[in-house]
């Protein structure tokens, strides 16, 4: 018994190392060095450091869209990626990285000697960008996606707008192509890259004109990925103000992506564990800091996995919660098994029960017998007969083909046998003149 128990407690310890063991997502992210793989990186530091359930393991791509692909062919658990890039049917938010703002401005003109007066710009509003050519921030394809959807919303033919993509790292040379008319940056509002392009071509080109995309509100509402937003004033600059005055515009996420098929369990260890470690990964790097919750409250595409949307509803299930139906179904399940268990015994051990019946039949059948006894000799050789059925009997109760219930009524005839036996001692003992005289009739004439 005390290797058993040693057995149980191992297996019992091995099981809940196993489960307490922490669950390792890959991540992909990429191009190397970018904000989002630096954010990734200290991420993964902050979760080796601090999380007993997660860890992270993270995958360098060329970029959003290598991370997509992995995403959807299983390659990785994770994905960072902008919410309007193509990705996986099934992928599922659960996080956002950050909020991605659109910034249009076009330049008021090369300044001169009288540089300090205000000065109009050609380009007031999107629809005078026909006809024009845009400088766009950025190689990737959503960004050129982004303002042909914007020139579409605002009602200006896409085809009618030249543009031509810079690399982020090309920003002297965006601000003195003095071929564009005006220029497009998509990131959040604190961006180095952004307020760097602003602050170039003011240098080279003259002080900017915010263009605001008065059709926001329409965009987002034809193009579920977009939310209307507002550029606050002096958010670039503050003397002078850049914007002047607050800007209509519209962002896109950049998220957290899993797949569907994540568990519910795994995403929520996730995201408890990203939101607990969120202060010290922003100590690592600025950008963590604009790590959000999604929503929740409203449809949002893609949609907020369902371990996240449970931490942050508050319906996140326990493990009773989860695993309840199974207990229960367990017990059933038992309970039938014990009750044809014990079926099956009573069944094939129909013929020790019949054998007990019998016996406690033949001691019923020998209390009359007892009775008549014409000698002390004569009982005992009724009790000898009654002492090797009781140990018949306890033979079978120890085998278990005998229940409490049958051993009680085997008990009651020998409490009658007994009480037999004493009586009939008691006649023969008070009238042994009468014994002699009167023997009565023998066991053996009985027989």
């Amino acid at each position: 018994m005390l290797a058993l128990g040693f057995v149980v407690f191992g297996a019992a310890a091995a099981a809940l190392f196993y489960v307490l063991q922490p669950e390792t997502l890959r991540i992909a992210v990429g191009p190397a060095g970018s904000d989002d793989h630096q954010v990734v990186q200290a991420m993964a530091e902050a979760f080796e450091e601090e999380s007993r359930m997660v860890k992270l393991s993270p995958i360098t791509t060329e970029g959003a869209a290598e991370s997509m692909t992995l995403l959807g062919a299983g390659k990785a658990d994770l994905a960072i990626g902008r919410g309007d890039l193509n990705m996986p049917a099934d992928a599922q938010t659960l996080a956002v990285l950050r909020k991605n703002y659109v910034v249009l401005w076009s330049p008021s003109g090369r300044p001169g000697k009288d540089s300090k007066k205000k000065v109009t710009g050609r380009i007031g509003e999107i629809a005078d960008l026909a006809g024009r050519k845009v400088g766009i921030i950025g190689r990737t394809g959503a960004n050129l996606a982004l303002l042909r959807t914007i020139l579409v919303g605002s009602g200006v033919e896409p085809d009618k707008v030249a543009t031509v993509q810079f690399g982020t790292e090309e920003i002297e040379k965006l601000a003195q192509d003095a071929s564009l008319d005006a220029y497009l940056a998509v990131g959040p509002l604190d961006s180095k890259i952004t307020a760097a392009a602003i602050a170039a071509t003011s240098r080279s080109r003259g002080t900017p004109k915010f263009l605001p995309v008065e059709a926001s509100e329409a965009i987002a509402l034809n193009n579920a990925r977009y939310e209307a937003e507002e550029i606050p004033g002096s958010v670039f600059n503050a003397k002078p103000a850049w914007p002047e005055d607050k800007v209509d515009t519209i962002s896109v996420n950049h998220l957290i992506l899993a797949r569907k098929e994540l568990s519910e369990a795994k995403a929520a260890a996730f995201y408890r564990q990203l939101f607990a470690v969120r202060d010290s990964i922003a100590q690592r790097v600025a950008g963590a800091a604009h790590i959000t919750k999604p929503e929740t409250e409203k449809e949002a595409e893609p949609s907020v996995h369902r371990g996240a949307a449970a931490v942050i509803n508050g319906t996140e299930r326990t493990f009773l919660d989860k695993y309840s139906d199974y207990f229960w179904f367990a017990l059933l399940l038992l309970s039938g098994v014990g009750s044809a268990a014990a079926w099956l015994r009573r069944y094939l051990n129909r013929d020790d029960r019949d054998d007990t019946t019998s016996h406690r039949n033949r001691i019923l059948a020998v209390v009359p017998e007892l009775r008549n006894a014409g000698s002390e000799q004569d009982i005992l050789t009724l009790q000898q007969e009654v002492d090797a059925i009781i140990g018949e009997t306890l033979k079978c109760y120890d085998d278990g083909a005998l229940e409490q219930d049958d051993l009680a009524a085997f008990g009651l005839v020998l409490e009658l046998f007994d009480h037999a036996v004493a009586e009939r001692r008691a006649t023969l003992q008070s009238d042994p003149a009468d014994q002699a005289k009167s023997p009565g009739p023998t066991l053996a004439s009985r027989r």
